[in-house]
């Protein structure tokens, strides 16, 4: 195993870029030579860094993350546009590329969306970078770097951009497909549940980020606390399932008005997938994949799961009974080879309709149902996090020795995670870097602790 191991940090050795020789991020993917990434796989993704960021920092890698945070920072859009054509103010980029420009110097090109397949944009890339720089910020003790005067800006601009109120009256993020990591077209338009856990992760970051007493920073800092606790009520109370829940749902009644009203997003059992009834474990539960008006997606998104575990949004008792159905249902969930994104696949008419009969997302591949082994970090955290580690060490070794025969691939397909993914890219950092991140805290499980928070947010009632 430590074989692998000493493989896996070669490759992300080769994958670091490097600006006037200083390393600034990690390309998405890094095949030996002759077989070059296609698109945009040679670019750093905010998202992909992340999971760099959590291995890099285990390992003592403070100064790479750290130069990361600040070059990234450098590319926010700063300027408030009032047409359709330039990110708007607060934004970060979903990806950025080192190019030689004039005279030879080095120029980073940053990609807002407007480059990418289907010209998705970015919501995620500014939540991922507040949560690196809170677990850079623990884990070094370097508290100055978050409050030196460039760094708060940044945190405000976000902030600024994702706190403004728009014309919904929910505390959840309105967004459309392709936002976040699923950057293709899956049905989750509306309010993914990824990108509300991942917003509250964001928030409780940019809590203990602001410095108290400048520059408007203490307004900032109560909206960060309201928002948190009421996301907290709203995601406890309308996305959680369990089978009571599952039953109260069954029995709904529909077309309700006013404000007593049960069934609020008016959802209508007969929607409740078959499937579910039998496969949902009596002791397990997990978030729901999206709500909306007379809408349930009952699918189970591992990564907005887990990032309720280790955000604290999910109380002791949810945290872990969603530990507790990835063990239960670990055929479906867990597979030959960690984790599946998206149980279950949508097949035949839901994917012609839901996909746009995407070939990528065909069933049981890439987004729909395919595995992905970057999984691996926040599945290891989530399980420490709960105390349900039994039989970890074995998924984490069986998964790298695979990993590293088959040359790191992207992701996996099939039912159970059995075959390379159809179009995965291989030598692809983030799955080097999740098993190199779980593989650390499973060797130093107190470590958890500076990628996680407690549960002690209250929830605060919000009227719908």
């Amino acid at each position: 195993m430590a074989s692998v191991e000493s493989e896996a940090w070669e490759r992300m050795e080769e994958a670091l870029v490097r600006r006037n020789e200083e390393p600034i991020g990690t390309v998405a993917a890094n095949p030996p030579d002759g077989d070059g990434p296609a698109l945009n796989y040679d670019e750093v993704f905010m998202r992909d860094f992340a999971v760099s960021a959590v291995a890099l920092l285990l390992r003592g890698e403070h100064s790479i993350v750290r130069s990361f945070l600040r070059t990234s920072a450098t590319l926010q859009s700063k300027e408030q546009h009032f047409d359709c054509f330039h990110a708007a103010r607060g934004m970060l980029p979903a990806s950025f590329k080192l190019l030689e420009g004039q005279n030879g110097r080095e120029q980073i090109v940053p990609d807002y969306g407007n480059r990418a397949i289907g010209r998705v944009t970015p919501m995620d890339s500014a939540f991922w970078w507040l949560y690196v720089l809170h677990a850079y910020t623990k884990a070094s003790g370097d508290e100055h770097f978050a409050q030196t005067a460039p760094i708060q800006e940044t945190i405000r601009l976000i902030l600024q951009f994702v706190l403004t109120p728009g014309h919904e009256l929910t505390p959840t993020l309105l967004v459309p497909d392709g936002a976040f990591m699923i950057d293709r077209r899956m049905g989750v338009y509306g309010h993914p549940l990824e990108i509300q856990t991942l917003f509250f992760l964001a928030l409780r970051s940019a809590e203990n980020l602001l410095t108290p007493g400048i520059d408007g920073n203490d307004e900032l800092i109560r909206s960060v606390r309201l928002r948190q606790s009421q996301l907290v009520y709203h995601l406890r109370t309308f996305y959680w399932l369990d089978l009571p829940d599952l039953n109260r749902i069954y029995r709904f009644d529909v077309e309700e008005f006013g404000e007593n009203a049960a069934n609020r997003f008016n959802i209508y059992p007969s929607t409740i997938p078959q499937w579910l009834f039998e496969w949902l474990p009596r002791e397990a539960g997990y978030f729901l994949g999206n709500l909306g008006p007379s809408r349930i997606d009952f699918r189970v998104f591992a990564q907005g799961n887990f990032l309720a575990v280790i955000s604290g949004l999910a109380a002791a008792p949810e945290a872990g009974q969603i530990t507790r159905l990835f063990h239960d249902r670990r055929d479906f969930l867990v597979g030959e080879m960690p984790l599946k994104l998206v149980y279950p696949a949508l097949e035949k008419h839901d994917w012609f309709l839901l996909t746009g009969s995407d070939p990528k997302n065909s069933p049981w591949s890439y987004h729909n149902g395919g595995n992905w082994p970057f999984l691996l970090w926040i599945f290891t955290a989530a399980c420490l996090r709960t105390g349900q580690d039994a039989g970890l060490h074995e998924t984490v070794e069986r998964a790298g020795e695979r990993l590293a025969a088959d040359g790191w691939p992207e992701y996996y397909d099939g039912r159970s995670g059995r075959l390379i993914g159809k179009e995965a890219r291989l030598y692809q950092t983030w799955s080097i870097a999740g098993y190199l991140a779980a593989r650390q805290l499973l060797e130093q499980p107190e470590q958890v602790d500076l990628f996680t928070f407690s549960d002690t947010v209250q929830p605060t009632a919000c009227e719908l």
